[in-house]
């Protein structure tokens, strides 16, 4: 469902009729599914990497700890339907680690799902923004932290987790609209900075965010949801948008989050990396920092190299 908008524009959304056209390239494009991610991941040895599962839930290994960011799992967040299956399941991830660290961005449906949270076993600590917590700690053993936007947690031998402000809102079925906070996330360890960006819509922040935490590797940022722009635009960036806060945040590295996994919008799930593909070759921009990444790829962190090397 469209996020942080009142019942009544969003039945007006439904019911009114689509006006945009979409070719038969972009309504059946989606991420690849690249297979046994376990077999690929043992393969590195103790390499550091970053691994798309879907959507908004990545999976990270730095210096031998894995961060997870708004784990799903679930064939459907409310009634949508999963597109393509997750790259990795619950009990994988499980049998990887027993001290996984979750980040939560915000308590929409498709960024936190309780029964996916339930089946990490391994989640051994969870960080989330104000008003999640509560509900969260019901679900296992973990550790939970609640966090305030430019709040700045020191997790030890040099990794910090920074929560910092988004545009965008909160609320779930039985909850008043925007009664838990919403938030992005600064990742700092001594190797690699990231910048995950969860939900927003373009605002003035990225710069601030840019200008106070400079030196960032990865930034995260939604690219799906986009469509149609008089109902989404303060809530979601489109493309556009999400290059301009890329350039705002002067990050190294561009990975476009949300889109092929869930049809959550207008557009179909798999238009908005086509639509950033032909925007970088639009604008002629450099196409080195931009990692469009496919379902169970990895990107390998290389501390000998400036950026990265890609291995499937």
């Amino acid at each position: 469902m469209p996020s942080g908008f009142d019942t009544l524009s969003f039945f007006q959304w439904l019911l009114r009729p689509r006006q945009r056209h979409y070719t038969k390239e972009e309504k059946s494009h989606l991420p690849a599914v690249i297979p046994d991610p376990l077999q690929r991941i043992a393969a590195l040895g103790n390499k550091d990497f970053i691994l798309w599962i879907g959507h908004n839930s990545f999976l990270i290994r730095i210096k031998g700890v894995f961060w997870i960011t708004d784990p799903v799992f679930s064939a459907r967040v409310l009634m949508v339907k999963r597109k393509i299956p997750p790259a990795l399941t619950a009990a994988e991830i499980n049998g990887l680690t027993h001290d996984l660290r979750v980040i939560i961005t915000h308590n929409h449906y498709d960024h936190l799902d309780l029964p996916s949270l339930k089946q990490l076993s391994s989640a051994s600590q969870i960080f989330l923004p104000l008003g999640l917590g509560a509900m969260v700690a019901k679900l296992g053993n973990a550790e939970i932290f609640e966090m305030d936007w430019w709040q700045e947690r020191n997790l030890g031998e040099g990794v910090e987790l920074v929560c910092l402000p988004a545009q965008h809102s909160s609320g779930r079925l039985g909850q008043k609209k925007d009664s838990t906070l919403w938030a992005s996330f600064l990742l700092k360890t001594p190797k690699t900075t990231f910048f995950f960006g969860g939900d927003s819509g373009y605002f003035r922040g990225f710069g601030e965010i840019g200008k106070y935490y400079p030196k960032i590797d990865f930034a995260f940022l939604p690219i799906a949801a986009c469509h149609p722009r008089w109902f989404m635009h303060y809530n979601n960036l489109d493309v556009e948008e999400s290059l301009r806060a890329f350039e705002d945040l002067k990050a190294h590295f561009f990975i476009p989050t949300q889109w092929g996994t869930f049809n959550l919008s207008e557009e179909p799930p798999g238009y908005p990396a086509l639509a950033l593909q032909r925007k970088i070759a639009e604008s002629r921009r450099d196409p080195t920092p931009f990692r469009v990444m496919d379902v169970g790829e990895l990107l390998i962190l290389d501390e000998k190299a400036p950026g990265m090397r890609i291995k499937r």
